[in-house]
């Protein structure tokens, strides 16, 4: 998937969706407004052209990918998986602040984030590629170390949760006494 012949397709076409949600989150932060128009429309187009790029040329990114003698048709599915596990963080992250009304990264994003990058770095590892499982590992650090400040960030609220609700007794029961 992300080996030789692959990048390109893979890449242009799981990042297309995320691009788009990039765009909506710029709209909820308030931020789309102060882009030029002439700006705006370079922007939409960008993945546009880089789809029309690809399927120019379908035949060849069809045998690249599907008909690859170099890479088992296990290890591409190993490898696709991962990458729409990563791809579909960003539609996570998208429904999640969609409902919220504000452009959020929750917890789940950070965990889909981590377990998409654990498959694509098996999949890097399987086909040897370091600069696939490099650069990776950046964002494997990155994942996890978000993961634990979230869980941090919880046990404190949780903590100050429970020591508000026993001031709250003691105040109750201060004033049952007066």
């Amino acid at each position: 998937m992300f080996g030789k012949n692959h990048l390109k397709e893979n890449i242009i076409l799981g990042q297309s969706i995320s691009y788009y949600i990039y765009i909506w989150n710029l709209k909820v932060k308030g931020i789309w407004k102060y882009i030029p128009k002439l700006g705006k429309l370079v922007i939409y187009f960008i993945p546009l052209v880089a789809i029309i790029f690809i399927i120019e040329d379908v035949n060849t990114f069809i045998d690249h990918f599907f008909r690859n003698e170099k890479v088992p048709f296990s290890l591409l599915a190993w490898g696709s998986a991962g990458q729409i596990i990563f791809t579909l963080r960003f539609v996570y992250q998208f429904y999640y602040s969609y409902n919220k009304h504000e452009s959020l990264l929750p917890i789940n994003f950070w965990i889909i984030s981590l377990i998409g990058n654990i498959i694509i770095i098996s999949y890097g590892v399987f086909r040897e590629d370091p600069v696939l499982i490099i650069g990776q590992s950046v964002g494997f650090i990155t994942y996890t170390r978000n993961i634990m400040i979230s869980f941090k960030s919880k046990k404190k609220s949780v903590v100050a949760d429970i020591k508000q609700e026993h001031e709250d007794k003691n105040q109750e029961q201060e004033d049952n006494r007066l």
